[in-house]
């Protein structure tokens, strides 16, 4: 078995239906994690689900919409029974990120925002954390941005509630690291997803900051988290790991 196979693990991954969600739920299916595809679009869960069986892999899809505290325990329960008891891996993925001007922004995108990008990662947490504390072991993966990490005009929304998702990983680390679950976070750069497609240009622009010039490939971050979620990185706790082409380094 290598540090990277996943064989017997159980794998909940929100947001999975698409872009980078998709690409980190075929790379731990790849490693051999039953994985469960959470997301609101049944249809393209369904094709994330079959494109992975049709290469060998186990995975359901489940339908979620993470709009609040409830939804999130809902989600955790169903994904417990259809893991056949447990859930051994977390990807907490699902997010939201309009960007725009402080100003221009309404209560409403604020409170949608932080429904999704916070309050549903923090009752994942705290509906399954306890559970494989008990167990012994687990692992939690927190999707960020570089945006996170430093002032960006325009990205002070977005950024902010991934920041606060940045603290609560090392927090979590500290809460349930002593008890073999281990949490960490990916601070993901540009990507080039059907969600980007919108900033045309502009992703290739905030790509060209970073040393490495260029937008990421979803699957160059689903190997991130693949890493953090498998046993190779079994001395790795609360860290926020930049994959963001060099951008948050230099």
């Amino acid at each position: 078995m290598t540090a990277f196979s996943l064989d017997g693990n159980v794998a909940l991954v929100t947001g999975a239906t698409s872009g980078i969600g998709a690409a980190i739920a075929a790379a731990l299916a790849e490693q051999g994690a039953h994985v469960l595809v959470a997301g609101r679009d049944g249809k393209r869960g369904e094709s994330v689900v079959t494109g992975i069986r049709e290469k060998g892999g186990k995975a359901d899809f489940i339908s979620a919409d993470l709009s609040d505290a409830a939804a999130a325990r809902r989600l955790a329960r169903q994904a417990v029974e259809a893991g056949g008891g447990r859930v051994d891996i977390l990807v907490n993925n699902a997010g939201a990120y309009p960007f725009g001007p402080t100003a221009e922004m309404t209560e409403e995108q604020f409170d949608k925002l932080y429904a999704l990008n916070v309050k549903a990662k923090f009752f994942l947490v705290a509906e399954l954390a306890p559970a494989m504390a008990a167990r012994g072991k687990g692992a939690i993966v927190n999707i960020s941005t570089q945006v996170a990490a430093y002032g960006a005009a325009g990205m002070a929304l977005y950024g902010s509630s991934l920041a606060a998702v940045n603290l609560l990983t090392k927090a979590w680390a500290a809460e349930y690291g002593p008890s073999g679950v281990r949490v960490n976070a990916v601070g993901v750069g540009p990507t080039r997803t059907e969600g980007t497609v919108a900033m045309g240009e502009g992703l290739d622009q905030l790509a060209a900051q970073a040393p490495a010039g260029r937008p990421a490939a979803p699957a160059e971050i689903a190997a991130a988290v693949v890493y953090l979620a498998g046993d190779g990185a079994s001395f790795v706790q609360g860290v926020v790991l930049p994959v963001d082409g060099g951008r948050t380094a230099v």
